[in-house]
């Protein structure tokens, strides 16, 4: 892949595979992936067959080297270092403060737009500049490092926890438990 292109096929044992680029397609992708009641092997089938459009004509000894390529596309090509980073950014929580700011950035509002290459979302994405979306998270990744607000990040985060503290996602299992042990206590 290249930078200086917008790709709309991956190649995967010699052939290229048509995907769905929009940025809607991935976003649902990573909803998938943040969400507990889906094992791992479930997720990435999932994964594959939002992006690869011809998925089911994809030869089962591929899908290794599809879900690699799903990744490099996904991340569009950036590497990263191979550090386990706090958890931040919610996209299905948070799109509620990522949406204006990118909107900001890109100067049209995205969710009108019929089509959005998600290289061109992800790269508007990375440009966010001083926003609340950009105040949530210095505030969580201070958090996640134990690190101490200003007074008047503090001031921010009690007033708008609601924004600021990205909900659990528990499986059904997990949901019951919860709920006999209130009947407990």
């Amino acid at each position: 892949m290249s930078a200086w292109e917008l790709p709309v096929a991956l190649n995967v044992g010699g052939h290229n595979w048509k995907i769905r680029t929009d940025f809607r397609a991935i976003l649902d992708i990573l909803k998938y992936f943040d969400d507990p009641e889906y094992e791992p092997d479930e997720r990435w089938l999932i994964c594959l067959d939002i992006l690869y459009e011809d998925f089911d004509n994809m030869p089962q000894n591929l899908w290794d080297e599809a879900a690699e390529k799903a990744i490099d596309f996904i991340d569009m090509g950036i590497k990263d270092d191979g550090k386990r980073k706090p958890h931040t950014v919610d996209w299905e929580f948070d799109a509620p403060v990522i949406i204006p700011a990118i909107n900001k950035v890109l100067g049209t509002e995205v969710r009108a737009a019929p089509y959005m290459h998600w290289w061109t979302f992800l790269g508007a994405y990375m440009e966010i500049g001083e926003s609340l979306f950009s105040q949530i998270v210095g505030i969580r990744e201070k958090k996640a490092k134990h690190k101490k607000l200003e007074k008047y990040e503090q001031e921010f985060y009690n007033a708008n926890r609601k924004l600021v503290d990205i909900p659990k996602h528990y499986t059904e299992e997990e949901r019951e438990q919860l709920k006999n042990l209130e009947k407990w206590l």
